[in-house]
């Protein structure tokens, strides 16, 4: 999380003294309009001051405050991933690769939902333990070796041929993030499922739809019927 400071110069301010001194130096300050005067001068060259020496800006990172949601599986869960996000950003970066940031970026939007799901329902917890466990960490262990030897400015056997590896399985690894969020999906397509299921036969015996069967009859009794002499046809 970012944070800016504004850090605001002293030199207005003794710019301001010194001009006060000056003054009552020079005129007497125990008589009003010479008092009103040397607090005009005062303030003028204060604000001069301040458009000479501006307030600098500073944009810092700190650390965002730790979540109590009282699961304490829950804030580790919340910890770790904050860490792991941070990581992301970090090593996207610092490597120049824009195939491999690319799928950083697509990692670290992937986890974040993953992360905002088990938040939003920690019943879900279970589901992304192996993940938590092994899958995220491993995934930053080869990222952050890939970094460290595309550092090195070298393609040598050892280095080129690791990078290499890595290159070649981020694709996969995108995929598996993928499918992990998507797992934790399954339970509410099972139910929306089931639940269109019941509606659709509900609306279909109270004659509010039609579904495959009753259409069927439907277009059978249609065809059952056959004109008479006003050119209106009769159901048989």
């Amino acid at each position: 999380m970012k944070k800016t400071i504004v850090h605001r110069s002293a030199a207005p301010f003794y710019t301001a003294a010194a001009a006060w001194a000056v003054y009552a130096l020079a005129f007497p300050l125990y008589k009003v309009g010479h008092f009103v005067i040397a607090a005009v001068v005062t303030l003028a060259v204060f604000f001069v001051s301040r458009c000479i020496w501006k307030d600098k800006k500073e944009v810092i990172e700190v650390e965002p405050e730790p979540v109590r949601t009282g699961n304490e599986a829950l804030d580790k869960m919340i910890a770790d991933g904050q860490l792991a996000l941070k990581e992301m950003r970090r090593l996207d970066d610092a490597i120049d690769d824009e195939v491999i940031s690319g799928q950083i970026r697509q990692l670290e939007e992937l986890s974040k939902k993953i992360f905002e799901v088990v938040q939003q329902k920690p019943e879900k917890l279970p589901q992304i333990r192996k993940f938590m466990g092994y899958y995220l960490p491993t995934t930053l262990k080869l990222l952050n070796a890939y970094d460290r030897m595309d550092s090195q400015g070298v393609s040598g056997g050892n280095i080129g041929g690791t990078m290499e590896r890595v290159e070649n399985i981020m694709g996969t690894i995108v995929t598996a993030f993928e499918r992990q969020l998507d797992a934790l999906f399954g339970a509410e397509a099972l139910d929306i499922s089931t639940d269109i299921t019941v509606l659709e036969n509900m609306m279909a015996r109270e004659g509010l739809a039609e579904d495959a069967v009753h259409r069927t009859i439907n277009e059978e009794k249609e065809n059952k019927t056959e004109p008479t002499d006003g050119g209106i046809q009769l159901e048989l």
